[in-house]
């Protein structure tokens, strides 16, 4: 089969295309001939050895963690999915899903793709969602709570700004001037230009109070801090990227990432499915064109998901 593979770590210009052998399902494993994956920066990161440390990876390395596709044959034991189902899943940081064909375990981390979700939309679904999900879960919000998004625009921030507003929250979200019809469109009820000035003083133009929670996506590290203070006294600020242990006046730190918890992908692919979640696509490549689309993801700034079909 055909697969983009990293030989060792360095720039995403070594990639390269290669023939190799497709791989064997193990126990509690299927094997899925892919119909389209998506990028996350997670891909960019393991390639050029970002993360070596934290999350080391052998080579040769196939980049791609969401996957979808049409199961082609079962490892022992597998009988959560069929040979000729379409299923999608979050693969972890196994090698991986730009290939022709993917390993896919049978756990909560995949799903059956429901009718009426097209491959593309499937594909840029799993990591994006599972996460914004968890991050909604570990910030407890409820109905009246008013939480500020910041890097709301892109693929995990759409999917967090949605389920954010499902769970009864108000939600100010930051973003450019030109996404601002894009994030209220997504039920954003108030958007900060973070391009104008700081996000923590137009925050509390609006709120003096502060917010009542901070989803951080695009900080890390003691660059958070600038975020909590955009939280009311005793509030939380919650993020997928790590930092301090706590902040000031009170705020809680709150560290979490992607959870694959039992049935949730399944129900996320629902609403899906059915146009209660907005999947939303900001490019999109062809297979052949993978090693640019993870070049295009590195140095733009891309609203959504960058998707590969096959």
């Amino acid at each position: 089969m055909r697969a983009l593979v990293s030989r060792a770590y360095g720039p995403l210009e070594e990639l390269s295309f290669a023939d190799v052998p497709v791989p064997v399902p193990e126990p509690g494993q299927v094997l899925v001939r892919a119909e389209a994956a998506a990028l996350n920066p997670i891909d960019v990161k393991l390639v050029t050895g970002a993360m070596r440390a934290a999350i080391p990876v052998t080579h040769p390395f196939v980049p791609g963690v969401d996957i979808t596709g049409v199961v082609t044959r079962l490892g022992e034991g597998a009988t959560r999915f069929a040979v000729g189902e379409p299923v999608l899943a979050w693969n972890g940081v196994r090698s991986g899903a730009l290939a022709e064909y993917v390993i896919v375990d049978t756990g909560p981390a995949s799903a059956r793709r429901p009718d009426g979700l097209d491959p593309q939309r499937a594909a840029a679904l799993p990591t994006g969602a599972l996460t914004a999900a968890a991050l909604i879960e570990a910030a407890a919000l409820g109905p009246g709570m008013t939480v500020l998004i910041v890097g709301a625009a892109g693929g995990l921030g759409s999917y967090a700004v949605q389920l954010a507003t499902q769970a009864g929250a108000r939600v100010i979200a930051t973003g450019r001037a030109g996404q601002f019809a894009f994030l209220r469109g997504l039920g954003a009820g108030a958007v900060i230009d973070h391009t104008a000035a700081e996000v923590a003083p137009q925050l509390l133009n609006l709120f003096p109070d502060g917010a009542d929670v901070v989803i951080d996506l695009a900080n890390a590290g003691p660059r958070l801090e600038r975020s909590a203070d955009a939280a009311r006294v005793g509030g939380r600020l919650v993020s997928p990227l790590g930092g301090p242990s706590s902040f000031a006046r009170g705020v809680q730190a709150i560290y979490t990432g992607t959870v694959p918890v039992p049935g949730r992908l399944d129900a996320l692919a629902e609403q899906a499915a059915r146009g209660a979640l907005r999947v939303v696509i900001g490019a999109t490549y062809e297979f052949a064109d993978a090693p640019q689309a993870l070049i295009d993801l590195a140095t733009q700034h891309s609203q959504g998901k960058v998707t590969i079909t096959f």
